[in-house]
């Protein structure tokens, strides 16, 4: 009996892979998308810093500006209680007296104390 040879040409390749289509982008297309996201959220980012600097300057710069006005009205309170306090003195002990031996003005420290003391 003779022997079985393969066909002239040999035989048809054998399909050991799966023909199956890529699914999605090539990696450089992600790589692109990512890096064009992170660009983006840096961008804002940067824009948030931007807009938190500007708030804090006009912040300061109010406050600046509010200085005036603030000190004015503690200057007013302070000579209200300076000549309530002298109203109350000259009450109490019918005379004028000067607490230092200078006409030099002395500027007065009020402090908040507490009208019962607790423990």
């Amino acid at each position: 009996m003779p022997q079985d040879m393969p066909p002239t040409g040999g035989y048809d390749p054998v399909q050991y892979r799966r023909n199956l289509p890529a699914r999605g982008f090539r990696p450089a297309w992600y790589l692109v998308g990512v890096a064009a996201v992170m660009t983006y959220g840096f961008y804002r980012y940067g824009q948030g810093i931007r807009e938190q600097n500007e708030l804090a300057r006009e912040k300061m710069w109010s406050r600046i500006y509010l200085i005036p006005l603030l000190q004015a009205e503690e200057d007013r309170d302070l000579v209200r209680r300076t000549l309530a306090s002298k109203a109350m003195e000259k009450e109490l002990l019918g005379a004028e007296t000067k607490v230092y031996n200078s006409d030099r003005f002395v500027r007065p420290t009020y402090a908040v104390a507490p009208s019962h003391i607790t423990k």
